[in-house]
């Protein structure tokens, strides 16, 4: 078992930048690739970001490309969700999950209760 609880989410304005973590709990953090998913309002849960065990391969979704950067680490037990030039759309409640792989296909088995991220306009 491993708990997630994630933080860092609020209220900025287009432009700016947040930053999000994950803190694991349970199992060894390094034994599960990590990722982070959001959804918002009247949307499916969508892929944002993933990261492998050990930091050697990440992934993003082509919506975020540029913009956002995920990165871990296991020593604190901790995934990040750099975000920069926010846009209104990246409006969501984010979610970082635990899982064997840290593809948009892979299969995650842990969720973390989501931190609302909201972008004025």
């Amino acid at each position: 078992q491993v708990q997630l609880v994630e933080s860092g989410g609020g209220l900025v304005q287009a432009g700016g930048s947040l930053r999000l973590s994950c803190a694991a709990s349970g199992r060894t953090f390094s034994s599960y690739a990590m990722g982070w998913f959001r959804q918002a309002p009247g949307k499916e849960r969508e892929f944002v970001a993933g990261i492998s065990r050990y930091g050697g391969s990440t992934y993003n979704a082509d919506s975020v490309k540029g913009r956002f950067t995920i990165s871990r680490d296991n020593a604190q037990n901790t995934v990040y969700l750099q975000m920069s030039n926010l846009k209104p759309e990246d409006t969501a409640v984010y979610y970082c999950a635990a899982g064997l792989g840290a593809t948009p296909t892979s299969k995650y088995d842990y969720w973390g209760q989501g931190t609302q991220v909201t972008v004025s306009s």
